[in-house]
């Protein structure tokens, strides 16, 4: 069966994830969360993409960002990849790959998911038994979306600084919204799109996007018979370096902890 093609579009939020290969662990101590941090920043300030949440689990990696061009997305996924891999591979003397060799992605309508879907990402951590608060881990955006701790890497989204006028107004907000649990159908959409390189959305989010390919893109639960595929109209690297001083990245709190997450 062909892979199904990644879609990706200037300035629309895309969620990647990234795992470690045949799952295996991608960070072995705080110096690699450090070092990916590093290696992040730097590949967002190349390509001009935004970031909106991040989570760096033991085996693998979830990023939402917006590009503001859709030709940078693989130059920054490659980038990163490359750079870190180049550090693990020095530090702890080994070869070979490290990632699996595709990225899953799925682009996000802001206005139905982008709060969803940071939310699914910064509880990462909790669905995995890690933590009981998100505020417990270390390595997710939560503690500057949630909390209001400096992190040189988050670009809030228009629709975060919505939820309210202040910011201590907005954060408490943000917070409100984890008080309550995900809902199993939301987890299960966002993994469905991901899982098949698909956006997440509404119906008037998937014409758009038809519009602007040519085809019809949707996430199609496995066993459902397949409608016809539509065509419509089209509209229309670096090295290693120095690591920056730590204080400049994600502020910590608890020990860390090594433990494979579900997703």
């Amino acid at each position: 069966m062909p892979r199904r093609p990644r879609t990706h579009l200037d300035d629309v939020p895309l969620h990647i994830v990234q795992r470690g290969h045949n799952r295996e662990p991608c960070f072995f101590a705080e110096e690699d969360y450090y070092a990916y941090l590093h290696w992040l920043g730097e590949a967002l300030r190349e390509t001009g993409c935004v970031l909106h949440a991040y989570a760096l689990m033991t085996n693998h990696v979830h990023l939402l960002f917006s590009p503001k061009k859709a030709e940078s997305v693989p130059r920054l996924v490659i980038s990163l990849g490359r750079r870190y891999v180049q550090y693990i591979n020095t530090a702890y003397r080994r070869t070979g790959t490290l990632w699996d060799s595709r990225y899953k992605s799925s682009l996000i309508q802001a206005d139905t998911y982008l709060l969803e879907c940071m939310r699914y990402i910064e509880l990462n951590p909790v669905r995995a038994a890690m933590v009981e608060d998100p505020a417990h881990y270390r390595w997710t955006s939560y503690r500057a979306n949630g909390l209001g701790q400096a992190d040189a890497l988050i670009s809030p989204h228009p629709l975060y600084l919505a939820l309210r006028r202040t910011a201590a107004a907005r954060l408490e907000a943000y917070r409100a919204l984890f008080r309550a649990h995900l809902e199993q159908s939301a987890i299960d959409d966002i993994r469905l799109a991901l899982n098949q390189n698909q956006p997440l959305g509404n119906s008037r989010f998937y014409s758009r996007i038809a519009r602007m390919t040519g085809e019809r893109r949707q996430a199609r639960p496995r066993g459902r018979p397949r409608s016809v595929k539509t065509a419509v109209p089209a509209e229309g690297q670096g090295g290693a370096g120095v690591l920056k001083d730590k204080s400049t990245l994600a502020p910590f709190l608890p020990p860390l902890t090594l433990q494979s997450a579900p997703d």
